[in-house]
Formats: C-alpha cells, sequence, structure tokens
C-alpha cells in the first residue's frame, strides 16, 4: 500500500487493495456505501472516536448519517449495503462490506474497533477481519 490510509485518498487505496477492486471509482463507492451504512449503527462514545480516528472525508460519511432505532444483524447490514450498489449480491456485498472494515483495525486501532464491536449484535466481527468476540463472565 503506497497511500497513507489515514487520509482519505489511502483509505480508499487500503480498500482497493483489500478488495481487489480494479477501479478507484468502485473502491470509493463501496467506502462511501459502507461508512454510511456503519454510521447508523455506531452510537455514544464510540461514534465520536471512530470518527476522530478516521481521515476527515470519511468521518463526515460515518457521521452523516443517523443512529438506527434497532442495530441490524450483520446478515441484514450485508443486505442492506447490498441494497446501495448496483448489481450486488448478498456474497458480493459480504466481500464489499468486509474490504472496507477489514481495513479499519490497521487504521483506528484494534482498541476502537473491539469497542464498536462489542455494540453491534454478534457476527460483526467477522467483517471486521477478526474472531468473534466471547462474552466473559
Amino acid at each position: 500500500m503506497s497511500a497513507n490510509p489515514s487520509d482519505w485518498t489511502g483509505l480508499v487505496e487500503a480498500v482497493r487493495d483489500a478488495g481487489q477492486y480494479a477501479a478507484r471509482a468502485e473502491a470509493e463507492h463501496v467506502t462511501r456505501v459502507v461508512l454510511s451504512a456503519l454510521g447508523g449503527h455506531v452510537t455514544g462514545e464510540e461514534r465520536v472516536d471512530l470518527a476522530r480516528a478516521l481521515p476527515e472525508e470519511a468521518a463526515r460519511i460515518l457521521a452523516s448519517r443517523a443512529p438506527l432505532n434497532r442495530a441490524l444483524t450483520a446478515p441484514e447490514f450485508v443486505d442492506s449495503v447490498a441494497s446501495h450498489i448496483d448489481g450486488a449480491t448478498p456474497a458480493t456485498a459480504r466481500w464489499d462490506v468486509s474490504s472496507v472494515l477489514g481495513v479499519l483495525p490497521k487504521l483506528v486501532g484494534d482498541e476502537l474497533v473491539d469497542r464498536v464491536i462489542g455494540q453491534l449484535p454478534s457476527g460483526y466481527a467477522l467483517l471486521f477481519g477478526k474472531a468473534e468476540l466471547a462474552l466473559t463472565a
């Protein structure tokens, strides 16, 4: 990865590399759709911290989406992303989601990503490229 993932161009290039997208425009569109969808699910301190840790353009996209009343399950989240990408199937949308969310741990840190995942229904950890977290007593 030649670009710095801490800026918008670098983030898009990291997603392009992760998802093996032929065109930068496709990687940028997927990044926008997934970050917007994620913005509807992350709330509170985690939302603020995630927006602070992301490049400015990514933070704007995340923050522009009002939080939903109910967090979607991971499969519902993938389906919602698919509905915003022309020609997407559940399988290609899962690839798209994982391509974007999978670059976030390296960009914003595992601790913040783990906090975000802790807010979401079971199943999201895999979309971030992480093992599912187990609750401990």
